[in-house]
């Protein structure tokens, strides 16, 4: 199934501008002068309120004061959890969101009826400097046992390949740059410029500049049978890609994204989307500006079989 109804947030306490991210992460800005963590903190309910509001399941679980986790708020980088009940924990680029692993986090989702029947640890590979940042660098269709992933420091090429054929998806490797004044340089993550939903692809094709790598990109997506929803690189900037499909309780499904996102889309493209399913945005933009993501990277999915 490619939609869960439940997802897990981390509330932040100390949410900010994180140097270590900003290295390669070139969507972040630092607002200085400016009370970050309580606007990110006003965000983050309303974001919350939201999704319960659409009969969504919202795990919510607060962050520690120590050790200091400014990008805290976006666990899908370090967990993901599965339904044969595994959980996997990946090894982090920046030294300071390695501490966001937290076994008590884990063990909340469990005393929410959920069975966890092993936990896989890849975060020794952090010592060989090899990374691989979880529903951040990795794009699973999970109906056709697919994984996108776009190379860059966040994503080890072998890593990559290794996780897929552990966990029995198609490997599509790729490389997709963004402008940052006169160069093109990497996207940190996958999931910011693109988003896979069980019915269509949101895109953007002007990312990736090998013509081959795109072509592969695009024939995989439309064998899948789903359809192709493109956006520019101006829309990418905007977190138009940073998007993540899921249900409610009644099975219902939402495409969730940032009001930023949302306002960037022209009206085809929210028709287009409409066809499958409802959107839920809400505002991110303080989140968004200072720690480089946006709603898709606040929802760990949780996949896991009930009790």
């Amino acid at each position: 199934m490619q939609t869960t109804d439940t997802v897990l947030m981390i509330e932040p306490i100390a949410f900010g501008y994180n140097a270590q991210t900003a290295k390669n992460n070139y969507f972040q800005v630092e607002q200085k002068d400016f009370d970050v963590q309580e606007k990110a903190l006003q965000e983050f309910n309303n974001f919350v309120e939201k999704l319960r509001n659409k009969g969504i399941n919202v795990i919510t679980v607060k962050d520690t004061a120590e050790p200091h986790t400014p990008d805290s708020i976006f666990p899908n980088n370090w967990v993901s959890f599965h339904k044969d009940g595994k959980v996997v924990l990946y090894p982090m680029f920046a030294p300071n969101r390695r501490v966001e692993r937290r076994n008590d986090i884990i063990e909340t989702i469990k005393t929410q009826g959920y069975n966890v029947e092993e936990i896989d640890d890849w975060s020794s590979l952090e010592a060989d400097e090899k990374f691989l940042e979880g529903t951040g660098s990795m794009i699973f269709d999970h109906d056709h046992k697919i994984a996108y992933g776009s190379v860059s420091l966040r994503l080890d090429e072998k890593l990559f390949r290794e996780f897929c054929e552990k966990y029995g998806f198609i490997p599509i490797v790729f490389h997709s740059f963004q402008t940052v004044g006169s160069q093109r340089l990497p996207i940190y993550h996958t999931n910011v410029m693109m988003c896979v939903a069980d019915q269509f692809v949101v895109i953007c094709l002007d990312c990736i500049d090998d013509e081959l790598e795109r072509g592969k990109v695009i024939e995989t997506i439309k064998n899948s049978g789903k359809e192709i929803i493109e956006i520019s690189e101006e829309q990418m900037q905007q977190f138009a890609g940073n998007m993540l499909q899921v249900q409610n309780t009644a099975g219902e499904k939402f495409l969730v994204m940032s009001e930023t996102a949302y306002r960037s889309l022209t009206p085809k493209q929210v028709s287009d989307i409409e066809k499958y399913c409802e959107i839920i945005y809400s505002d991110l933009n303080t989140i968004e500006v200072n720690g480089g993501g946006s709603a898709r990277c606040m929802l760990a999915e949780v996949f896991l079989p009930k009790k």
